[in-house]
């Protein structure tokens, strides 16, 4: 009876559900340029009207995380993970509404947020709560991580609380972080800064085409060749082969661009900032690029050593170097894993569609989890055009779904 009521009580109080929502879009929470104060304090408040003991948890006052927790000490251990903090919004003339205003139309709710990702936030507090309202005798126990450092890379959030045990004994990781409805996240690339230095001879600006050696033209052929990199390719197992073959179809059709599926499992490098030069009329002796690299599941990071090497010495310039360390690999969770199946098979029940498990493109704070041997997904409502851009909005139905496929997850996991 006790699911029954659990998913019952889920349904008559769905209204509940989007107006947390919407009461999370309106508290302005932009990192970096603001405070998490205001809604990490919700987040609190909403626990304790649950009844819920949590604590507040921190390594910098200025990025809280709250923990709590539901259910007993022992049997299966699942965490569920959220962040609060969004991207700021921008230029307010780009926006067809106020960023911070919550408004909930028939059909969506807007705001920035709305997507990534206090809607998911919402349904696992909302997911949460009629667990302990349920009075249910849970075999194991739910575990929240509510993060505030999530959008300026989690070292005072997600990835501190795994370092520090706050993770330790979980069996499970349910990030509620923006997927589509039809794909389960179940793997990633790893993130990683390359910095290629350039040296040169200075010399006066007038006289630049004669004497001097110029740092920035020299670093300028080396990238000339950075599109040799993408051709270092990932390495899968048999068992990730569905996935992968998942990921690559997924890729295609959200994309649109002929070849977009190689992003999946091979290495991709953007080079996304440039310094040289200290004034206009000196010719520059030093100049430096960072390169965005992101390393698919498996790769051989010494075969992208040599890349990069052949790619400076093929350049026909001296005097440049480069830096990485490599420490952000591709991750992922196996596709049996009980997470996996759980979201899957109860997603496919709501939809009425196939549910893909497959690995993403980007990273987020999962692979924290799942560098502790966590098996850990992503799964949560979004539209996903509006994500770090202007007028962000989710639509209702994915809120109440979502909410509704964790609830019936966390009811299979933890025996109910």
């Amino acid at each position: 009876m006790t699911r029954e009521w659990i998913i019952n009580t889920a349904k008559e109080r769905e209204q509940e559900l989007i107006k947390l929502t919407s009461d999370l879009i309106r508290i302005k929470s932009e990192n970096p340029t603001g405070t998490q104060r205001e809604v990490v304090d919700f987040v609190k408040s909403y626990l304790s009207g649950a009844g819920i003991e949590h604590e507040e948890v921190s390594v910098n006052p200025e990025y809280p995380c709250v923990l709590a927790k539901v259910g007993s000490d022992e049997g299966f251990s699942i965490i569920l993970n959220g962040h609060v903090d969004v991207v700021p919004a921008g230029d307010l003339s780009r926006w067809n509404y106020d960023p911070y205003c919550g408004t909930v139309t028939d059909k969506l709710i807007l705001g920035r947020g709305t997507s990534d990702m206090k809607a998911g936030v919402a349904g696992i507090l909302f997911a949460m709560k009629l667990l302990k309202e349920s009075g249910a005798k849970l075999k194991g126990n739910v575990r929240l991580h509510i993060v505030s450092d999530e959008e300026t890379g989690g070292e005072f959030g997600t990835k501190w609380l795994c370092d520090e045990g706050y993770a330790d004994g979980a069996d499970a990781c349910l990030v509620a972080e923006p997927t589509s409805n039809s794909t389960i996240e179940i793997g990633q690339k790893g993130s990683n800064a390359l910095i290629l230095k350039s040296y040169g001879m200075p010399a006066h600006g007038s006289l630049g085409n004669y004497k001097g050696e110029n740092a920035i033209l020299k670093l300028a052929k080396v990238l000339e060749g950075i599109g040799r990199l993408h051709n270092v390719k990932g390495r899968y197992s048999k068992d990730q082969e569905e996935a992968l073959a998942n990921s690559k179809f997924i890729a295609s059709q959200k994309l649109q661009v002929k070849g977009i599926e190689n992003v999946i499992d091979h290495v991709t490098a953007n080079v996304g900032i440039i310094k040289g030069g200290t004034k206009l009329n000196m010719v520059p002796d030093y100049c430096e690029a960072h390169v965005d690299i992101r390393l698919p599941i498996g790769v051989d990071t010494d075969e992208l050593d040599r890349e990069i090497m052949a790619m400076i010495a093929e350049s026909g310039v001296s005097g440049v170097e480069y830096e990485a360390d490599w420490k952000n690999k591709g991750n992922s969770t196996p596709m049996d894993a009980a997470i996996v199946q759980a979201i899957k098979k109860n997603a496919e029940k709501i939809w009425g569609i196939d549910v893909l498990p497959a690995y993403q493109w980007a990273s987020s704070d999962a692979k924290h989890y799942r560098n502790l041997g966590i098996p850990t997904i992503q799964y949560g409502p979004s539209n996903t055009e509006g994500i770090h851009s202007y007028n962000e909005n989710v639509d209702i139905e994915d809120v109440r779904n979502a909410g509704m496929i964790y609830i019936l997850s966390l009811c299979d996991l933890l025996g109910l």
